[in-house]
């Protein structure tokens, strides 16, 4: 098997590090980004440069990653590849949560994402010969469905999930890329260090307020990730871990559920009847 280029973001820890470490096991070469590269210092120590680059990336900052995309396509020739991993989580209640920390949690999870997704998508098309490649995001279950206290997290995972609908429906199905929405359950990587808390709103202190969160291993989800970078169809959903999976059939039964008790008030309004 050929080995692939990956460019991969939020490398410090959690998903992008555990990536990093197996892409570099099965063969691969990885662009390792992050925002403080010293962090690497020991994976780095243990990889040839034509092997392993670590840069400095800060999502945030659009020229960035048009400079580390620049930098990877200097080293390696192409990118297959893009783990857009980077992102972090916030913890505080809808009404409590200030709203300058809620917008950072955006820039990073939803406008970061778009940013590295757009030139994934031109390097995809434009630099690699032969065009192609893959864009796996690094969504959330909590994408799929909202969790009390994580609102802000959950709506930007659920911002990124419409945006990747609608950019796979886009591509030309000619460049060869492939979209995929990976939507994990909670596991437990060293990436929940990386959750940001704001101060409790005082109306949602009791101690019956709902809030629990179950976390297994992330190492197998890793290597189901990976899995989807080796197979000629891969979905554009995938839920993984057991509470994810079970979360995404609740959701669907329940919308079922709802759509088909309802569903005698849309009778006679069909598309040739829309007033606007």
């Amino acid at each position: 098997m050929t080995s692939k280029v990956w460019f991969i973001t939020g490398a410090s820890s959690g998903f992008g590090r555990l990536m990093t470490e197996i892409v570099l096991k099965n063969g691969d070469s990885a662009i390792a980004t992050l925002r403080k590269p010293e962090v690497l210092a020991d994976l780095a120590s243990q990889h040839s440069a034509d092997r392993l680059l670590v840069l400095r990336l800060d999502v945030t900052h659009l020229q960035e990653i048009k400079d580390a995309f620049s930098e990877a396509i200097k080293k390696f020739g192409r990118v297959d590849i893009v783990f857009n991993n980077a992102g972090y989580s916030m913890v505080g209640e809808i009404e409590g949560a200030p709203e300058d920390a809620a917008r950072a949690v955006f820039d990073v999870n939803l406008w970061g994402a778009v940013n590295v997704s757009k030139e994934a998508v031109r390097i995809f098309r434009d630099v690699n010969k032969p065009a192609g490649g893959t864009l796996l995001q690094i969504s959330s279950i909590a994408g799929i469905e909202a969790y009390p206290a994580v609102g802000y997290y959950s709506a930007s995972k659920y911002a990124l999930e419409g945006i990747s609908t609608a950019l796979a429906a886009e591509l030309d199905p000619e460049w060869n890329i492939a979209v995929v929405l990976v939507e994990p359950g909670n596991f437990a990587t060293p990436g929940l260090n990386n959750i940001v808390c704001t101060p409790p709103h005082p109306a949602y202190t009791k101690p019956t307020m709902p809030s629990a969160m179950g976390l297994p291993d992330p190492t197998h989800a890793v290597a189901a990730m990976y899995k989807l970078t080796t197979i000629s169809d891969p979905p554009l959903h995938l839920p993984l871990g057991q509470q994810g999976v079970e979360i995404v059939k609740k959701k669907l039964a329940d919308m079922l559920a709802e759509t088909d008790k309802f569903a005698s008030w849309s009778e006679g309004m069909g598309a040739d009847e829309l007033e606007f």
